[in-house]
C-alpha cells in the first residue's frame, strides 16, 4: 500500500487571511444582490405591487369565508360576471363585469347599492365583497359588486372610466338588473371608498368632471347616498406615512397611477375626493375603526368637510380607547359585534336615502 496522503492543514483549518477573503467575498455577493433588488425596486413598481397583492389576497379570502357564515339562506336571483362594457382604454374582459344580487325579478324595480371593492387599487375583486352584498340583498335591495381594472395592469384613471361606464350600464338595463336608476346608491371600501367618493364628486360637479375629461353617466338626482368605509379621500396625506404601511400604500399608488412621482403630479392631486367635493355630493354614511390610522387621518376629516359643505352626514367612528381596537375595514368582521352595529347603521343609513318603496 502507498503513503497514506495527508491533507494540507490550511485545506481544513484556513488561515486567517483565507478566512476574512471568503467572508469579503461573500459580503460582496451579498451587497450585490442587495444592491440589484433595490434597484429593480426602483425602477418599477410591479415587485412592491405584487407584495401587496399577495397579503390582499390572503386577507381577502380569510375575510370573505369570515363574512360567508351571516349570509342568510334567503333565495337571491344571482347574476355573476356580466359585462358592462370594454374599458376605454384598452382593458376589457373580467375586468369590467359586474355581479349582481337581488330578490327582485327582472323588470321589478328596487333602489340599488353599487359596490366597489377595495384593495390598494392593485388587488382584490367583487368577490371580495360578494358575501356582504348577498346579505343587502336579503334586505330588499338589488346589490351589485363592479369588477375594475387594477394597477399595474392598468394605469390611473382607467378605473374611474370604467365605474363610470358601469354606471352607464346599469342606467341603461335597469329593467334586466331589477335597478331603479332614480334610487342608486355608490358605496365602497378601502380603497373602493375613494373610488367611490371620486365618481360621486365627479357626478355631481361638472367642473371637477370636466377637468377629469369624463362625462358623468349618472345625472346627481339619481346618486341618491354613498356608503364610505374605511376609505383614503386626502392624497397628499399618504405621502407623510412612513413605515412598511407607508412603503405599501405609496408603492400601490405608484403601481396604480403609473408615476412615482404621484403625491406632486395631476394623478395625487385630482384623487383627493376632500379637494372636490361640492355642495351637491349627496347624503352620505361614512365609518372606520379606532385601531386603522385611516380613520384619523382620512374619515374623519372627509366627514367634516362634507358636514362643512352641508352635506348630510351620518358617521360611525370609535372613541380612540375603544377595545378591542377596530382594524381596517372592521365592517366585514361580522364575528365582531361592532360589525355587526355597522352593518345595522348601515341598512338604517340606506332606508333613509333609498327606501324601498316609493311614496
Amino acid at each position: 500500500m502507498g503513503a497514506k496522503t495527508m491533507p494540507h492543514p490550511d485545506a481544513e483549518y484556513p488561515t486567517p487571511r483565507r478566512r476574512r477573503r471568503r467572508l469579503a467575498v461573500s459580503a460582496a455577493i451579498i451587497v450585490g444582490v442587495a444592491l440589484a433588488v433595490t434597484a429593480i425596486f426602483s425602477l418599477t413598481p410591479w415587485p412592491s405591487a405584487m407584495i401587496v397583492r399577495a397579503v390582499f389576497e390572503k386577507n381577502g379570502a380569510d375575510t370573505v369565508a369570515e363574512m360567508q357564515r351571516y349570509v342568510p339562506d334567503t333565495p337571491l336571483r344571482t347574476e355573476l360576471g356580466v359585462p358592462y362594457g370594454d374599458a376605454q382604454d384598452g382593458a376589457g374582459g373580467d375586468d369590467t363585469t359586474l355581479d349582481l344580487f337581488t330578490t327582485a325579478d327582472k323588470g321589478e324595480r328596487r333602489p340599488a347599492v353599487i359596490w366597489i371593492h377595495g384593495g390598494a387599487w392593485v388587488s382584490g375583486s367583487s368577490a371580495n365583497v360578494d358575501p356582504y352584498l348577498r346579505i343587502l340583498a336579503t334586505h330588499g335591495y338589488t346589490a351589485i359588486g363592479l369588477n375594475y381594472s387594477l394597477g399595474p395592469e392598468q394605469v390611473y384613471p382607467t378605473a374611474v372610466r370604467q365605474i363610470n361606464d358601469a354606471l352607464a350600464y346599469i342606467d341603461a338595463h335597469g329593467d334586466d338588473l331589477s335597478v331603479d336608476p332614480a334610487r342608486i346608491v355608490l358605496a365602497g371600501d378601502s380603497a373602493g371608498a375613494q373610488l367611490a367618493s371620486q365618481v360621486t364628486a365627479l357626478t355631481t360637479d361638472s367642473e371637477y368632471a370636466d377637468l377629469l375629461d369624463i362625462a358623468p353617466a349618472l345625472s346627481a338626482p339619481q346618486l341618491v347616498g354613498v356608503v364610505l368605509n374605511c376609505g383614503i379621500y386626502d392624497l397628499r396625506s399618504m405621502d407623510d406615512l412612513n413605515g412598511l404601511i407607508g412603503w405599501g400604500f405609496s408603492s400601490s399608488l405608484w403601481a396604480y397611477t403609473g408615476t412615482k412621482d404621484w403625491s406632486v403630479e395631476s394623478s395625487g392631486a385630482t384623487m383627493s375626493a376632500i379637494d372636490f367635493a361640492a355642495s351637491g355630493f349627496p347624503p352620505t354614511y361614512i365609518s372606520g375603526g379606532n385601531g386603522d390610522g385611516l380613520t384619523w387621518l382620512q374619515g374623519i376629516p372627509m366627514a367634516q368637510r362634507l358636514r362643512q359643505l352641508d352635506v348630510d352626514v351620518t358617521t360611525l367612528f370609535w372613541p380612540a380607547d375603544h377595545t378591542p381596537a377596530l382594524p381596517h375595514e372592521y365592517q366585514f368582521h361580522l364575528d365582531r359585534p361592532e360589525a355587526q352595529q355597522a352593518l345595522a347603521e348601515t341598512l338604517t343609513f340606506l332606508a333613509k336615502v333609498a327606501p324601498l318603496t316609493v311614496e
